[in-house]
């Protein structure tokens, strides 16, 4: 499905780390091997974000074979004056294209007269061109990554080839009090997973809305912060202001 408002881009690293909660609890990391839905939607929000809308990803592509390397990591202990050593599990060599798309964020009813579809579309197509505003990492801070422009499906992937390969059990993401749609989920932190199967190449991600009810758990109680004078410039303060986007 194609969406008018849709931007396409190219993310690249040395490494990544979009690690499994569930190697996290003996104090270790290992990366899944494909990027979480959440994992995106962070580059997207380092490229161009505003309350007033909503990215939602659409697919991604692998462009590069998966590998993965592990390095040794002495983590900060707050709690004890030793030296631990970790092992932690990262990918190697990650080149991605992704596609996505923006809606506008139905419970800011305060932000209405920010919701300006073209133009938001053009400085967020601005923004890949240019890197991203703020630092792009691929799933933590030591995994920096590098954003520019791209033709969706154009260029040979590592995995053109392949019928099919499934990933398991994986995360999603999260929906945060201000994003949710469904009204039990508006005052919660809620965690979603789904299990992936990528296409010749192509994973595609459900909405979080479409994730089924099994695969959602509520973390905890939250609350949605308001937007107004004192803390948001719309695109027009921007353009009255002589502000350069």
């Amino acid at each position: 499905m194609s969406f008018r408002n849709t931007v396409e881009f190219s993310v690249r690293g040395d490494y990544a780390l979009f690690s499994d909660p569930i190697t996290r609890v003996g104090g270790e990391k290992c990366s899944y091997h494909i990027p979480t839905y959440e994992a995106l939607k962070g580059i997207l929000h380092s490229v161009y974000w505003k309350p007033t809308l909503i990215w939602y990803i659409d697919e991604v592509r692998i462009m590069n074979q998966i590998q993965t390397t592990a390095r040794n990591v002495r983590p900060i202990d707050y709690n004890s004056a030793s030296n631990d050593l970790s092992i932690y599990t990262y990918l190697w060599d990650v080149h991605y294209q992704v596609k996505a798309h923006f809606d506008w964020n139905y419970n800011r009813k305060e932000l209405v007269s920010d919701r300006n579809e073209h133009k938001h579309h053009n400085i967020a197509k601005r923004m890949i061109e240019r890197g991203g505003r703020r630092d792009i990492f691929l799933g933590a801070r030591e995994c920096q990554g590098y954003v520019e422009p791209c033709v969706f499906g154009e260029s040979p992937g590592a995995y053109d080839t392949i019928p099919e390969l499934a990933f398991g059990y994986m995360f999603h993401g999260f929906t945060y009090a201000d994003e949710a749609t469904r009204d039990d989920e508006k005052s919660k932190l809620t965690a979603r997973f789904f299990r992936p199967v990528m296409k010749e190449g192509y994973v595609s991600f459900p909405l979080p809305d479409d994730c089924p009810e099994d695969d959602r758990r509520i973390i905890r109680e939250a609350t949605m912060k308001t937007f107004g004078a004192g803390n948001f410039i719309g695109i027009s303060e921007f353009e009255e202001g002589g502000v350069l986007i």
